[in-house]
């Protein structure tokens, strides 16, 4: 059974947000007591986290489906409706976020970073939101707006300081088994690993980890064997360490032969070029073991490299090899560009930025783009005569019949607002007019002019000590 995995392709969706309410206060001796309808929650989103305790992402290979919980729906009496509890997604260290195109949409290092996946929708605004003085008793309410959907890959990169590489059977295990307290499989048979192992080694005052990335064959570059799938655990590493094997079975595979062989891989698989390199002749207890490594040592470091010779099984060179490791580490710690503080950068919106965008389209088709209209459209609700009134004012306070005069528009043209997969189109009329205008003004109730009737007894007592003092004061005696 599979025990770890480092590349899922996970389907996320936030929550949707809750629909606003249209309701009227109701009170023994208080009729028409006007709009108390509450707004809806908003709905929750998903977000990445990493955590140091997990180190696959089995569980999102198991459950790739992973959605946040909707918003609740806004009641009378100015009850608003629940927001959403978001759904957090622990993830490994070292997690890259990539869309459906390979875009990277955010790389995760270290423990707390988090990323959002998808945002929750919107809870509508209910009538009481909705009412002003103009638009005394608001018939509608808007719509909640629908949460991000989207689907993502996870890949897991893994993060440590040194990278062990090599043939399979190699040593690599045996190696991080007595340089750290990682306990490996080991056995005499390739490819005993099977995923990354990572330890920790300590040397002197440097503390740093160390990975074994399990073996490499020719044609790894392009996916044979193992090392395609795992290659990518050795991008974030500083140092690059060739364990060449000085007991190998096989006649036509030496030390040498072995490294040109994996640094073409690397080449291939490309963006390890700068990284240092370290080879290290394992085995050398071996019979012959010595011997060859004596061979070939001249030639390697003609080349260039530094060569240490050990013996996992003897444990003969391993401290120097750990200290020339945690040399090189510090070296690149040092090196390494110091994180600056987060800046917060203010950019003001432009003078003559409308928010949206009017284009005519080949067909006669005009077509509106904005965050605020498409945003206003998705939360309108169609069967309801007023709330269409709404959304036409809306639109018409932010430019957009204006924007449509200047792009050609007439009376009956087409116009789609929204993009080409999800819009909402409509034969335009300019100030379009609603069965709420039978009303009056849009969004009033005259019911609301009319007085009550205590309020009019009151002025007809009050117009008649009116007219009796008129009286009163035109009298002339005789």
């Amino acid at each position: 059974m599979t025990t770890f995995v480092d590349r899922v392709e996970l389907h996320v969706a936030a929550g949707n947000g809750g629909h606003g309410c249209a309701s009227v206060h109701r009170e023994k001796f208080k009729p028409l007591g006007g709009p108390d309808g509450g707004n809806g929650g908003r709905g929750g989103e998903v977000t990445l986290v990493v955590d140091q305790s997990v180190t696959t992402l089995l569980d999102y290979h198991h459950s790739p489906q992973r959605k946040a919980t909707n918003g609740r729906p806004g009641e009378g009496g100015n009850r608003s409706g629940k927001d959403g509890a978001d759904l957090v997604l622990p993830v490994p260290d070292g997690t890259v976020v990539l869309d459906g195109a390979g875009n990277v949409l955010a790389d995760l290092v270290g423990h707390g970073t988090t990323y959002v996946a998808a945002e929750g929708g919107r809870g509508g605004l209910g009538n009481a939101a909705l009412s002003s003085a103009r638009r005394k008793a608001p018939g509608f309410a808007l719509l909640g707006e629908p949460g991000d959907v989207q689907d993502i890959v996870l890949e897991l990169k893994t993060v440590a300081d040194v990278a062990l590489v090599g043939f399979p059977s190699a040593g690599k295990s045996s190696l991080i088994s007595v340089l750290s307290a990682a306990k490996p499989k080991i056995a005499d048979y390739p490819f005993t690993t099977l995923v990354p192992n990572l330890g920790v080694v300590t040397a002197g005052d440097t503390v740093y980890t160390i990975a074994d990335v399990p073996g490499l064959i020719p044609g790894a570059s392009q996916g044979k064997g193992l090392g395609l799938e795992f290659l990518r655990h050795v991008e974030r590493c500083s140092v690059l360490v060739h364990v060449l094997d000085t007991a190998t079975l096989e006649s036509d595979r030496d030390p040498v032969s072995d490294l040109d062989v994996i640094e073409e891989e690397l080449r291939q698989y490309g963006g390890l070029d700068g990284r240092p390199r370290v080879v290290v002749l394992n085995k050398i207890d071996v019979p012959d073991g010595q011997d060859l490594a004596d061979l070939v040592r001249p030639d390697l470091q003609a080349r260039g490299y530094q060569v240490f010779e050990v013996s996992a099984v003897a444990h003969k060179g391993l401290r120097e090899l750990s200290f020339a490791l945690a040399g090189f580490v510090a070296k690149a710690r040092a090196d390494r560009p110091r994180e600056e503080a987060t800046r917060v950068v203010i950019r003001p919106k432009a003078v003559d930025d409308a928010g949206f965008t009017v284009t005519a389209e080949e067909d006669g088709l005009y077509r509106v783009r904005g965050e605020k209209p498409e945003r206003w459209v998705r939360q309108t609700d169609f069967n309801n005569d007023e709330a269409v009134g709404y959304l036409a004012d809306r639109l018409n306070r932010l430019g957009v019949e204006d924007e449509l005069v200047k792009a050609g528009a007439r009376a009956g043209d087409g116009v789609a607002i929204g993009p080409e997969d999800n819009a909402v189109v409509f034969d335009w009329e300019p100030t379009m007019m609603t069965g709420a205008e039978m009303l009056g003004r849009r969004g009033e109730d005259h019911r609301f002019d009319a007085p009550r009737p205590a309020t009019q007894r009151r002025r007809d007592r009050q117009a008649e000590r009116d007219e009796s003092q008129r009286a009163y004061d035109d009298f002339e005696p005789f």
